[in-house]
């Protein structure tokens, strides 16, 4: 990821070297950690391209370049841990080998998935104290009444634990929208389940600022534009 425009802010430098975030770097600053040409460093010191920086010790050179993905998942792939003869994103996009998907999607659905090699990013995505957002279109099998939507907004009950609220708009006879904050096992097909609904399709569209769109095909998966990294990554506080 490095694109180092010298000075640096220190706690940058290390950002950007791919070594931990801002906030992380100040801490080890304070702590007498960080020395720059071998003197200690303070906050908000800058970098310049031929200073050497040490953390604890030791040269930090660049790590691996972190990388972000969306790729549009198909119907019959899984996300992770493939049985017998099931196909994995990668067995039709060799692209991800060294990439980890964040979250999953099940084999019966379709969609974003997000892939990265940055594992720092799985737990504040993914944990619903952060309450980050991710979106999906939901065709089910029978007409929607004013009952199951307002139900599924307000909570559900699936095996003992009652779904948080969410934002569902109803899109149609038998389709809606569904923007979960958390992310049980099978949520939205267990939902739907336990109001007596059957699902007949489920796209996952959005995570946080990251869209699908309408122009990436199936099986296919595109990087993230510095815009969109940079706004995931501040909002989720890892720069």
């Amino acid at each position: 990821m490095e694109n180092i425009e010298y000075p640096v802010r220190l706690n940058r430098y290390l950002y950007l070297k791919n070594y931990c975030s801002r906030r992380q770097a100040d801490i080890f600053i304070e702590k007498g950690l960080v020395k720059i040409n071998d003197k200690k460093a303070v906050l908000g010191q800058k970098v310049h391209e031929t200073d050497v920086v040490e953390v604890d010790g030791q040269i930090k050179k660049q790590k691996e370049n972190f990388v972000y993905f969306i790729f549009n998942k198909p119907l019959g792939v899984v996300t992770r841990n493939p049985q017998g003869d099931e196909k994995a994103i990668v067995d039709i996009w060799p692209k991800a080998k060294q990439l980890h998907p964040i979250g999953s999607l099940d084999k019966a659905s379709h969609g974003l998935v997000l892939l990265t090699n940055d594992t720092r990013i799985v737990d504040r995505l993914l944990s619903p104290k952060y309450h980050h957002e991710k979106e999906y279109r939901v065709r089910v099998d029978k007409p929607i009444n004013n009952y199951f939507a307002a139900k599924m907004s307000n909570g559900v009950n699936i095996e003992g634990y009652v779904t948080k609220k969410c934002d569902v708009e109803v899109t149609g006879e038998k389709a809606f929208k569904i923007v979960l904050t958390e992310g049980k096992k099978h949520q939205i097909r267990r939902m739907c389940a336990a109001l007596g609904y059957q699902i007949r399709e489920l796209k996952r569209v959005r995570i946080m600022n990251l869209h699908l769109g309408k122009q990436l095909p199936k099986g296919v998966g595109r990087e993230l534009t510095v815009t969109e990294k940079m706004e995931l990554l501040k909002t989720l506080g890892v720069m």
